[in-house]
Parts: C-alpha cells; structure tokens; sequence
C-alpha cells in the first residue's frame, strides 16, 4: 500500500482518539480525586508487537516508560480474547508502586492473535506500604507498597476475584481502589471497542498499514530535529538536593553527542543510587529523554515507538538513573524525571539556543497524607503542585501550572474540602518567585493546608536548596519551601523531604519554585 499524506494525517488523529477517549472513560468513572481532578493517569495504543502508535496528551513521564510494562505484560503471559493484566512493577517496565498498568489484548472476532494492544496507567492515591498514600521516605521497594508483578486480572473475560481481593486487602482504601481498578477496566475495553470499529470500517490492511506509518513518521521528524542540531559533544548536569536521608547534592551528568540524524544520550557518569527514593528506573531516564526531544520539536509530532529510534541512551546499572533491586524508586518517578529533563534540555540550549527554555520549577511538590475522618473512616490522599514554568526565547514563563514531566491538574479546593477533613487557608500565586531576565520565569504557588483530624503526612519535593536554572543572562527562579504551621500559627520550616504527625489544628504550607529568566533583562 502507498503512503498518502492525508490518510496519514487522518489515521494520526483516529488513533489519538482513541486514546484521548479511553482517558475521558477513566476520569468519567474513576473514583478518586486523582483520577477525576487531578487526572493523574496515561491512555495509549500499541501495536500487535507491543509498540506504542498513540498516546494521549496526558502524562509524559508515562510517555517512554509505559512500553516496557505493556512488553513485560506480554513477555509474561499469551493473551487470549477477554484477558487483561495488571502491573505496577517498577523493574519491570513500571515507574513506582502507585503507578498500576493495566494492559489488554484487542482481538478481531474468532481469531487468536491480537492486532493491537491497549493499556492504561493511573497513579492510585495509595497501594499500602509504610505511610499513607504510598510516597514514604523509603530505604527499599517493600516500604513503598504492594509489588505487582505481571498477574491476570481478567481472565477470558471474566474478572478474578480473587487477585482483587488480594490487591485490596494490602491497600489502606479498598473501595476507592477498586473503584478506579474498574474504571481501568473500562477505559480499555472502550479503546479495544473504538480499534475494531475503525478495522471494520477502513480494513485491516489499512489501518495496520497506517499505524506502522505513523510510527515511521514519528521517526523522520525526530531525525529531521536532530539534523538542525550542529554535531558535536554537548555536556550539562545538574543536582538533585538529596534523598531524604542524609545524601545531599546528587548529580545528573549527560553527554549529548550529537551525530548526523542521531542522538547519542550517556548518563553512566551520573551518581551511583542513594538510600533514599529519589532513585530512578531506566524506563524513567527513556521516558525524560524522549520527552524532552519531542518538545524541542516545533511540530505536533505522535508520541510513539518512532520516536525513540533515532536516540541511544546509554546509563550504568546501579546509578541514580539506573537503579537495581530493591532500592527504593517512588521520587525517582516523580523528581528525578524532572531533573532529568531539565538536563537533557540544558545540553539541547547550547546547540539549540534560541528556542530552548530557562528550567521549569523542576519538581511536583508531592504530598500525601492521611488517617481516620471524624467518623473513624480511614482516608488516603496524594496530590501535586503546579509552579512556575521556564521563560523562553519571546515569552514569559506561566505561572502556577504543572511542567514538563508532570501534566496534571491542580486539585481545586472544594474537591479537597468535601471529600476530606481539612481547610485550604491559602491557594495563591506566589508573586516575584519567577527568575528575572528579559523574558519573566512563571511564578509558583502557595498552598496552605489545615488538619482538622491527625494526620500523618510525607512531602516529597526538590528545588528547595537552589532554584531552577536561567538561560542566556536570565536568573535562576526562587527555590520552594516547606513550612509547619502550628495551632497557634508558629511556622517551621522543613526540609524539602519530610515526613511526620501533624496534631488535629495544625497545617502544611508549601512554596512552590518559580521558573527561570531567559536573557539579560
């Protein structure tokens, strides 16, 4: 079959739809917060290898990472019609433990071999471990939560009770587990439902002809990327604050050689794994890389498998990026990617001066927290906080939005106040935070809670020790802060990786950083 540009075009967006409309099914019947507000989760397509075609615009630190567990999925089981597994494993294709994939086969009528697979990822406000919501300052994977290797939760169509049952009893909140598990589920079976439609109208050959297409595609538009780029050797790093537990000034080290249509990514001198959790797995570093290339690509290109081709990361098992059994992982998700990125594109500046942005804030401002409600109900909740994005070459950096490898929401207030016994006192731009230079980095937030039960509460964050980078002149952005806040309104100021009891009247305050100035202002 021939390439047509305008098929191509149609075919990019029917399978984009198709994600898109699994991750609406997901946050339509999702349980909780998270899901419905925040919309912390990731929809893809995948073809019958296990290669992604299309991936939703939802969370690109699931961008690179959700391949390996659809490929661990496969590896481990043949699907048959009406099988769906489930995974959260971070060494085997995962992120961390509260990130649970759920993967299915999309078979054509009667036959036995799936012409696609579809797969979802959802972050789960808590899947047990040693503190609610599942992000402790951890030492090793088993203090972080359940570990779900590659199990059936859906077997010829039929849902094994028993598997959910044995999920649900290692989580602090069953029935909110189970309710987004389901909506899981759902928004896979609807993805499956839209590809064999699109099969039985276009054909079969047509539509898995396209979706290689795409994926080629995908890959000329990286390579035509790198070409624009001067060959040579590019080197930045950049430091994490600490682990959490003594470890501090943790550095990310990239060579960026650049070769003709090719990348060449070598973080193996970066710094070895800590104790502590900011700890990344591979799929992490694939997925910042990935990201952070596709975003220097000034067209809307797919997220899928093409674009990796053209990239070769190179990391050292045992490092910060590369992380082995059973160091703890849940900030390596969720901190690490950030800084990661940030470094990918620091090296992509010099070559790529004036289109690369100053640093974002760099970090998701994780907190979790929870106990008993006022009627002894036991709660879990987890959330991120948005802050300012980097000022670029001819604009501003926003304020008070989530960057780079985290795109989800701010939960709004009423959410929080009606599901949960707590008061937001203050929900404000953190005004002058952005870093100052002839474009504005984006200001952070300041988001104060109070407890209105005890509570045992973990914060994970980073940028709290130096703020994000400027570019070409511009300043660095403030750095956050965390702050305890007595009954009688006393203020503390924490480390940026705490986690502690907090008495029924006392609150949390957190500072989010503001982004970088770009040029002399």
């Amino acid at each position: 079959m021939r390439e047509d540009p305008v098929a191509l075009e149609i075919f990019k967006h029917l399978f984009q739809a198709v994600a898109e409309e699994m991750g609406e099914t997901l946050r339509r019947t999702g349980f909780s917060p998270n899901i419905k507000e925040r919309r912390d989760y990731s929809c893809a397509v995948f073809d019958a290898e296990g290669k992604t075609i299309a991936q939703a615009e939802h969370m690109p630190v699931h961008l690179g990472s959700m391949p390996r567990s659809v490929e661990a999925a496969v590896k481990a089981f043949t699907f048959a019609p009406g099988d769906v597994v489930v995974l959260n494993d971070p060494y085997r294709g995962g992120t961390h433990l509260p990130d649970i994939t759920v993967v299915q086969g999309v078979f054509w009528p009667g036959e036995d071999q799936p012409l696609f697979y579809v797969a979802n990822r959802a972050h789960h406000a808590d899947v047990g471990g040693m503190s609610p919501g599942s992000l402790p300052l951890a030492t090793e994977l088993y203090q972080e939560g359940i570990i779900i290797p590659p199990v059936r939760l859906m077997r010829e169509g039929k849902l094994m009770e028993d598997v959910l049952a044995l999920l649900l009893r290692n989580v602090r909140t069953p029935e909110e587990r189970r309710g987004d598990l389901l909506a899981q589920l759902a928004a896979n079976a609807v993805g499956a439902r839209r590809l064999l439609k699109y099969v039985e109208e276009e054909g079969r050959e047509k539509v898995l002809f396209y979706a290689k297409a795409l994926q080629d595609y995908a890959e000329r538009m990286t390579r035509a990327l790198i070409r624009e780029l001067p060959d040579g050797r590019y080197h930045f790093e950049d430091y994490l604050d600490g682990d959490g537990r003594g470890r501090e000034d943790v550095a990310i080290r990239l060579t960026l050689t650049i070769q003709g249509d090719e990348a060449i990514l070598d973080f193996r001198e970066s710094d070895p794994q800590v104790e502590g959790s900011i700890n990344a797995v591979r799929a992490i570093t694939e997925s910042a890389s990935f990201y952070a290339f596709r975003a220097a690509i000034p067209e809307p290109i797919p997220s899928n498998e093409g674009g990796f081709r053209p990239l070769t990361i190179l990391t050292r098992p045992g490092t910060i990026l590369d992380a082995l059994p059973p160091a703890a992982v849940s900030a390596g998700n969720v901190e690490t990617s950030q800084r990661t990125v940030d470094v990918v594109l620091g090296a992509l500046s010099q070559a790529l001066p004036e289109r690369i942005p100053a640093a974002g804030q760099g970090t998701m401002n994780n907190i979790t927290f929870g106990g008993k409600d006022r009627q002894g109900v036991p709660f879990a909740y987890y959330e991120t906080l948005g802050g300012g994005a980097g000022a670029g070459p001819g604009w501003n950096g926003t304020s008070a939005v989530h960057v780079h490898m985290s795109n989800t929401l701010n939960t709004p207030i009423e959410a929080l106040e009606r599901g949960l016994p707590l008061r937001i006192e203050t929900y404000a731009i953190r005004r002058g935070s952005g870093g100052k230079g002839k474009y504005r980095g984006g200001d952070g937030v300041i988001r104060r809670y109070r407890f209105l039960v005890p509570v045992q509460v973990a914060v994970i964050s980073e940028r709290r020790r130096r703020g994000p980078y400027g570019l070409q002149g511009g300043s660095p952005g403030e750095p956050g802060k965390v702050i305890r806040v007595g009954k009688d309104d006393g203020r503390e100021e924490l480390p940026g990786k705490w986690q502690g009891h907090l008495e029924a009247g006392e609150g949390l305050e957190i500072h989010t950083p503001g982004g970088g100035g770009w040029g002399q202002g």
